[in-house]
């Protein structure tokens, strides 16, 4: 009981101490994040008990999206192999969305003032697609993987596993197996 109340004054402290668009300062340990983002912290609890995916999912899957930042976009292409050019695509914020897939999130959830720089937006759209996704190809939430390769190559490119022609694309999302699994254990020793 007292380890769990001074972890929630702990946790209510470090809202205070860091703006919520500053990425956390030790992305390898997620009782430092909670304790850094206590407001994080809760809404990827909404969406775990909402959309069912867990938050060590949600985490590992926004780690490798953009490293908890929110403005991050896809790195430049180069003109002439020198002049910096066009963004490799319109993948924005938090959870890299592309401005596509984003309009149809707002679209089929009627929500219309969500940003993906806002963190609680960008985790219910992983909640949402997720979701889909377990829908449409059977894939348990907790399936970092694979929810990983259908968030990446989206629906379609799932669906004829584009991702085999991708070596680097499979080895991330078996990366990300032991990043979860890292935060999962993270998180239950934290909360006690």
């Amino acid at each position: 009981m007292w380890r769990r109340l001074a972890f929630a004054c702990v946790v209510a402290l470090g809202a205070c101490s860091i703006a919520d668009w500053d990425a956390p300062a030790n992305l390898d340990d997620a009782c430092s994040i909670v304790q850094q983002k206590p407001k994080w912290y809760f809404q990827m609890r909404d969406v775990e008990r909402r959309w069912h995916l867990p938050t060590s999912v949600q985490m590992a899957m926004l780690w490798q999206e953009s490293k908890f930042e929110s403005r991050a976009k896809t790195p430049r292409t180069e003109l002439f192999g020198i002049i910096p050019w066009k963004r490799q695509s319109s993948a924005y914020g938090f959870a890299q969305v592309v401005d596509s897939t984003w309009d149809w999130y707002k679209q089929k959830t009627g929500k219309r003032n969500v940003s993906r720089a806002n963190f609680g937006d960008a985790v219910d759209f992983m909640g949402w697609y997720t979701d889909i996704t377990t829908k449409k190809f059977g894939i348990a939430k907790s399936d970092v993987r694979n929810q990983y390769l259908a968030y990446h190559e989206g629906h379609a490119g799932f669906g004829r596993k584009s991702y085999n022609k991708k070596r680097w694309l499979v080895g991330v999302a078996d990366s990300l197996v032991s990043r979860e699994e890292m935060y999962r254990r993270q998180l239950t020793n934290c909360r006690t």
